[in-house]
């Protein structure tokens, strides 16, 4: 009847009860740590130190909740077999009495945790954050809700597969964050509940919830093109398109006072026609665009249509190799008015379409188109460029033509070559002046030299006669007077030295 109870603690409390302690000692309390919801677990209690001839009551209460008793016996030894509940899991305690004592106080085991397991069961994701269809930008927040289920662990499942959670997406328990959603995060969510006891294993799985993520339209482009049914009937073809958007959309086309069309359509673009007269003044459109969210505006747009007028500009200009020879060649080709012009080349009357084996045209409606060339013995030949309205090809514009070959375009013009002979003749007379007048500085420059040297001299041997005037006496001078005249010729040798030699003896 007390599989929790020694044998030994049986004798103690045997022994003990025969004592005449005035005191009651503490109550042990024993049972299982875990149990099943609706399952039956047996707990007991014993109280081995208390009064002689006193009469003992245990009960069992939920701690801190004295008012709901779970148990009682009249023993100091005690079983209480409870039928689990949801509201027994939490600490238990047992309180012993003294009922024939009553100045001996009530004694408190130590607290006995219980666990409570209840199987899972009605698992639900509910959309916390609202709607289940919302544009992007949006915190998505879901939580898994049951209707029955203790010391569950939740695992969320996205189109099938585990959610792989990041910065921005989180699950915690029974909850799941996306925070900035895109359309990538939309799809189906359910979550699946588990708990277990002992080996058995209890899961609940929610119904999917699907989840959209829609994209909001993005800024659309507008443009036109112009159609002409007949000689006085013009359209302009105006297109919306939006790079982005969940569908369907509906697009608006506004002048400046007001909506001109509107369509809802199931893709990202739409297409207006608008009348107009042409060399007339138009205005200017824009489209709007909206999915259920905000408006999307595109730019202002002038609907503006000019005829094609000439005349018709043709340029060219070259690419040098390596050699410094012409291995290639643009052409130019530009009118003077148009707004919506068609560019075709020819080569010998023949007309140059997209790409071949040396050309490749480059159209830039309106602004110019662009012809490029290989220069070999296959582009030899007379090239020119027409103009056309690419609403009306019924008159064209034709440009100036213009030859080329491999020889004329590598041979150097006259202009060319009188140019750089001429530079060159400069530069021939320039370095001559520079050298004539270095010749002639460079003489005078030495003539001047030689002139300061015997002038430096005379004054040096004037300076020695005034000194020898005022210092010496007068037969020293008069020998040095009379020495001065025996050196009265001079000799200039072949080698450009100068030799003074004594003159001859009277």
């Amino acid at each position: 009847m007390f599989p929790y109870l020694p044998v030994g603690m049986l004798l103690a409390s045997y022994y003990c009860s025969k004592g005449d302690s005035r005191t009651l000692g503490q109550p042990e309390l024993f049972g299982p740590s875990v149990a099943l919801v609706n399952d039956v677990a047996d707990f007991n209690c014993q109280l081995l130190i208390y009064p002689k001839n006193a009469t003992i009551l245990l009960e069992l209460f939920k701690e801190g909740n004295r008012n709901k008793l779970l148990g009682f016996d009249i023993s100091n030894v005690a079983s209480f077999p409870i039928l689990i509940r949801t509201f027994h899991e939490g600490d238990l305690e047992c309180v012993a009495r003294a009922l024939n004592y009553s100045q001996v106080e009530p004694t408190v085991s130590y607290t006995h945790n219980l666990k409570v397991i209840e199987p899972v069961a009605g698992a639900e994701v509910i959309i916390q954050s609202g709607s289940d269809e919302f544009f992007e930008g949006t915190t998505l927040e879901l939580q898994c809700t049951l209707t029955a289920g203790t010391h569950v662990s939740y695992k969320w499942l996205v189109n099938g597969q585990p959610f792989s959670q990041s910065q921005l997406h989180y699950a915690t328990n029974n909850q799941l964050f996306i925070y900035r959603t895109t359309s990538a995060d939309s799809g189906s969510y359910m979550c699946v509940a588990t708990n277990h006891y002992d080996t058995r294993v209890f899961t609940s799985n929610s119904s999917e919830v699907e989840i959209t993520v829609k994209d909001m339209v993005s800024n659309p482009d507008i443009s036109f093109k112009v159609l002409k049914e007949d000689s006085y009937n013009y359209f302009a073809v105006v297109t919306c398109q939006s790079t982005r958007g969940t569908l369907p959309i509906t697009f608006s086309l506004h002048n400046r006072t007001e909506l001109a069309f509107s369509m809802t359509v199931n893709e990202t673009k739409a297409t207006f026609k608008v009348p107009f007269v042409l060399s007339t003044q138009l205005g200017c459109l824009r489209c709007q665009a909206n999915n259920g969210n905000e408006d999307a505006f595109s730019q202002w747009l002038p609907l503006q249509v000019v005829s094609v007028s000439g005349p018709v500009m043709m340029h060219y200009d070259y690419e040098i190799g390596k050699n410094y020879a012409v291995i290639g060649q643009r052409f130019y080709c530009k009118a003077t008015k148009g707004s919506h012009p068609r560019y075709q080349w020819f080569l010998n009357q023949t007309l140059l379409q997209g790409r071949g084996s040396f050309y490749y045209t480059v159209n830039q409606p309106p602004d110019q188109s662009i012809l490029l060339l290989s220069v070999g013995r296959s582009s030899a030949g007379t090239y020119h460029c027409e103009v056309s309205d690419i609403f009306d090809n019924t008159t064209a514009i034709s440009s100036k033509k213009q030859y080329i070959d491999e020889k004329v375009v590598n041979r150097l013009p006259v202009s060319v070559v009188a140019v750089v002979f001429g530079c060159f003749t400069f530069l021939v007379l320039l370095v001559s002046a520079c050298c004539f007048d270095g010749v002639f500085r460079t003489r005078k420059s030495g003539e001047n030299s030689l002139v300061s040297q015997e002038m430096e001299t005379f004054a040096a041997d004037e300076d020695e006669l005034e000194i020898s005037e005022y210092h010496e006496d007068d037969d020293v001078v008069r020998s040095a007077r009379c020495d001065e005249l025996d050196w009265v010729s001079e000799t200039f040798k072949d080698d450009g030295m100068f030799v003074v030699e004594p003159a001859d003896e009277p």
